[in-house]
């Protein structure tokens, strides 16, 4: 049968039942509990009133058994004919798989010892016209999983239990930061600038002040002018606006946790993300060993920590920062790494770092000491102003969290701001420098990618996997399904 002819029986079966006195759309149910909390809780011989979506049903001569679902576990029901009147189970046995119904009756262990409702009374609360996915094999259409997430969660337990963790650890994240003492904020996503990070923006136009603005692309600049205004510890928890690529670890709406310490530096930052994630990683997901991307991961702290120079000279040679642009250009070809003809010296080395070295970074690794053009926020390191007081958490090959000392010199802003505008005076943030002249204190920050942290302690290889509704191109309607009638 194809599916406009389930949906067909679906509907005259809606319309016997609603014949018998079973409409299709019922009010709210005063249900007893969560059937999670019915099971925590089950004793023999207990009157209950349970609800939830029909997920196998089993019809014999006089009596049914069925199992519903709320999102929280399933249930077994046992209807017999003989306590709820013929009229009643005939029309129960008019149900289908899907149906959300309410249930009245008294609690039992099956012979085969399965907590059980025997029904006395029953309702139905939404019929469903639609079949839902095969039971035993639940949704496994990739497509169909990201576009009709709610059957992907209605069919398959993993995925739902996977995103109940995600809710568990966003609440945990913020409990942590709170029980040491940081402030939740929330700061503009929609700005005049799109600053605090390199990546291109979606662009929008407020046709009230008649002006062009961006979706953020980060929260930074705001949050540092909360610092600016006394609030010595503040985090924000929220969505970032690239509008770049779509791969297994980057989607252009994302989750970050941005925290900033006054009175901080980058080693605050530091000890923070280890305790964090650790807590976590125990907390919600049952220990410090995972596996991502095929590769074990042991997330015991302390974590290894390399200079930038460093690592690239174990990669590439101790004499490598000795070596000439000809040798750069050359290696690189060598590696198969694609650079541009205006690249120079330091910009072939990240380049051959992003593509070659990142990715085997597996175990917990801080980097450090970056060269000062690729973190134009960062405060000088003390002992040489070419390199930056920064870290980059890699973990898996990805990154997972850069953090800085943050620079609050000024001038020295103003400086890589120009530069970094071209001389464009109208790209640079001036609410930003003004924030700065009044006085930052010493200060450490951090940004988290949450997906990618949820990707990672959840062992999940696609960040599609870990967002409820991914973005996707758009479906193709074909007339046949615009002429539909619904």
């Amino acid at each position: 049968m194809q599916d406009n002819e389930y949906r067909q029986q679906r509907i005259e079966n809606m319309e016997k039942l609603a014949e018998a006195g079973f409409p299709a759309y019922g009010k709210a149910f005063d249900r007893t509990a969560t059937l999670e909390k019915l099971h925590v809780d089950f004793e023999e011989g207990q009157q209950v009133k349970a609800c939830g979506r029909i997920v196998a049903i089993r019809k014999m001569g006089k009596m049914a058994f069925a199992h519903i679902s709320d999102g929280s576990a399933k249930f077994q029901l046992m209807v017999k004919k003989d306590l709820i009147g013929d009229e009643n189970f005939a029309a129960f046995k008019l149900l289908d798989l899907g149906d959300i119904i309410g249930v009245s009756g008294e609690t039992f262990i099956t012979r085969t010892e399965e907590q059980t409702v025997r029904v006395s009374e029953w309702s139905l609360l939404c019929k469903s016209l639609l079949p839902p996915p095969e039971k035993f094999h639940g949704l496994q259409d990739v497509e169909t999983r990201y576009r009709q997430r709610e059957l992907d969660l209605i069919s398959n337990e993993e995925v739902m239990d996977l995103f109940k963790k995600r809710t568990r650890m966003l609440s945990e994240i913020r409990r942590f930061l709170e029980g040491r003492g940081y402030f939740e904020v929330e700061t503009p996503m929609i700005q005049a600038l799109a600053g605090g990070a390199a990546a291109n923006p979606f662009k929008t136009h407020y046709q009230a002040l008649s002006t062009d603005m961006f979706f953020r692309i980060a929260p930074e600049l705001y949050l540092k002018r909360l610092i600016v205004g006394g609030m010595d510890k503040v985090f924000e928890l929220n969505r970032n606006f690239r509008n770049e690529g779509l791969d297994r670890t980057h989607n252009p709406e994302f989750t970050v946790l941005e925290t900033y310490e006054a009175y901080g530096d980058m080693r605050t930052m530091q000890e923070l993300i280890q305790s964090l994630v650790t807590h976590l990683a125990e907390t919600i997901f049952g220990g410090l060993e995972v596996e991502w991307m095929g590769n074990p991961i042991n997330l015991t702290t302390p974590w290894k920590e390399i200079s930038y120079h460093d690592l690239i000279k174990e990669n590439l040679g101790e004499d490598w920062f000795d070596k000439t642009i000809e040798d750069a250009c050359a290696k690189a070809a060598e590696l198969e790494v694609a650079i541009e003809d205006d690249f120079d010296f330091d910009k072939i080395t990240h380049e051959i770092y992003d593509k070659t070295i990142e990715g085997t970074l597996i175990q917990p690794t801080f980097i450090t000491r970056l060269p000062a053009e690729l973190v134009p926020l960062a405060s000088p390191c003390a002992d040489d102003p070419s390199l930056v007081d920064v870290f980059e958490l890699i973990i898996g090959g990805k990154e997972i969290a850069p953090a800085y000392t943050e620079l609050n010199d000024a001038f020295e802003q103003r400086r890589r701001f120009e530069s970094q505008a071209g001389g464009d005076q109208s790209k640079i943030d001036q609410d930003f420098l003004n924030a700065l002249e009044t006085g930052m204190p010493p200060t450490g920050g951090m940004g988290i990618g949450i997906d990618r942290l949820m990707m990672l302690l959840s062992g999940s290889d696609a960040i599609r996997d870990v967002i409820l509704f991914p973005q996707l191109k758009p479906r193709k309607v074909s007339s046949a399904d615009e002429s539909e009638e619904l």
